[in-house]
């Protein structure tokens, strides 16, 4: 009857999972489908583990001896998982999203990892390409774990906090590299058992070490690309595992999230104007210093009130949101102005710069929990065409993503970047706490432009005021 399962039963459900993951993932391309994309992916994955306890006779495990039974581990082990992520998922604030995105690919590696570990110790060696990708899940898993928690560090200020530069930094990177690659060969080709345990001793502990060595001098300001290159890292290790453990849909699903991942790292690449090599051999971000671009002038600053003279004229407004507005939690408060701009009859759209904020769509989730209509969100390079059309752009807490010296000084480690051109807008409101700069330490120039007023504040609060302006 078993038998009779696995070779008949077991692939058709495999592939229905497969196509729930699929379905999931083209869902989750938009803000409005998200919510349905997750429910689709979550039951791809209750039919793949359902499949997968069944295959492998889990379900048939059943035993009074309680260190025996496997129900005992599965249970445990989803009572855990779920207490951690239900309080984990209603403590952590929006401003906290990054890093906590950063750690999930960190624990997708891991999880990867430990799965070939397990393999290693509990079966047979099998044939070379099993061994091999055995081999390769443990190397991926290692780098997504570790670099991700480096990540995690960098961005929420608990690691790293200074700029970390390493000397000769890619020569050690490819020592590592290669003595991990060569630790793969040990084990894969060798016959000795002590061989095979010093080689995948020596794979584990190099690329643990090359994730962290990789990702420590990249500069907190180029997280979100990294950690778009982690979560392809973390779907490519789920991957390697599958091939490892002959299971089909694991090898569907992480090809899946790898490929999406590696798509976004190139997408997010183009938007700063870097290409994969500078990302993984450069000092991608890492030497970004303060730089005056023009002439030393004070930014002008204009009271709420003034402010709100000039946006009640306005009749197209266009909103440039960046990590201010979360660290502000000023989302909801934005969508309050957005609907009085509209009742007053002016045109509302939002300019979301690709790596605006801390993580890849990290302004999209921020408007669309405030309920921001999915038509108003819209890219950069859909906007800039129409930017000198724009009555006032309200820039808020964003910074080098509308830093113009990115066009035109050549001396700024922006230079080349594509920016949202809000500094082209007849009038630019920047809604800031201070003076300071962003996090890449880079001065901008747009800030004592002719057309640039300052609004200094919390975000929230200022949105709030004009909001009550109109209300008056």
């Amino acid at each position: 009857m078993l038998e009779t399962w696995n070779s008949s039963i077991v692939p058709i459900l495999y592939m229905v999972a497969c196509i729930f993951f699929i379905r999931g993932i083209k869902l989750l391309g938009k803000a409005d489908t998200a919510r349905k994309g997750n429910l689709f992916s979550s039951i791809g994955m209750l039919i793949a583990v359902v499949t997968v306890l069944t295959e492998k006779g889990v379900i048939n495990s059943f035993s009074t001896n309680l260190g025996r039974n496997g129900y005992v581990y599965i249970a445990a082990a989803i009572l855990i998982g779920s207490v951690i992520g239900i309080i984990w998922s209603k403590k952590v604030a929006m401003t906290g999203m990054p890093e906590l995105v950063a750690l999930f690919n960190g624990f997708g590696g891991l999880s990867s990892l430990l799965v070939a570990i397990a393999q290693f110790v509990s079966t047979e060696k099998g044939d070379k390409f099993t061994a091999v990708t055995l081999g390769l899940t443990i190397a991926i898993g290692a780098i997504a774990f570790t670099g991700s928690v480096v990540a995690w560090g960098k961005l929420s200020g608990k690691l790293f906090k200074k700029q970390i530069r390493i000397p000769g930094k890619n020569v050690i990177n490819a020592v590592l590299a290669i003595g991990g690659l060569a630790g793969i060969a040990l084990y894969a080709f060798s016959s000795d058992p002590t061989l095979e345990l010093i080689g995948i001793i020596v794979v584990t502990a190099a690329f643990l070490i090359l994730g962290i060595t990789m990702v420590v001098s990249i500069g907190g300001g180029d997280m979100p690309v990294i950690i778009s290159l982690l979560n392809a890292f973390s779907g490519l290790a789920a991957a390697f595992a599958g091939f490892a453990i002959n299971n089909t849909v694991l090898v569907v699903s992480g090809c899946l999230v790898g490929a999406s991942g590696l798509i976004l790292t190139l997408i997010m690449c183009k938007a700063m104007n870097r290409t994969l090599y500078n990302l993984l051999f450069g000092n991608f971000g890492g030497g970004a210093k303060k730089t005056a671009s023009g002439e030393a002038k004070e930014p002008k600053s204009m009271s709420v009130e003034d402010a709100y003279l000039i946006l009640e004229a306005a009749k197209n407004v266009v909103f440039v949101p960046g990590y201010g507005m979360a660290v502000a939690q000023a989302q909801h408060a934005v969508k309050e102005l957005c609907d009085k701009l509209e009742n007053n009859g002016a045109e509302v759209n939002f300019a979301i710069h690709p790596v605006a904020g801390r993580m890849p769509g990290h302004m999209n989730v921020l408007l669309a929990e405030a309920n921001v209509p999915y038509e108003q969100l819209k890219t950069s390079d859909e906007m800039n065409p129409q930017m000198s059309m724009v009555d006032v752009a309200i820039v808020i807490g964003a910074n080098d993503v509308v830093n113009p010296a990115a066009k035109d000084d050549e001396s700024s480690p922006l230079y080349g970047m594509p920016i949202v051109n809000a500094y082209e807008a007849r009038t630019v409101f920047v809604l800031k706490r201070g003076k300071g700069t962003g996090f890449s330490g880079v001065e901008n120039p747009l800030f004592t432009n002719d057309n640039t007023v300052m609004i200094y504040g919390d975000a929230k609060q200022t949105v709030s005021a004009l909001v009550s302006e109109f209300d008056d």
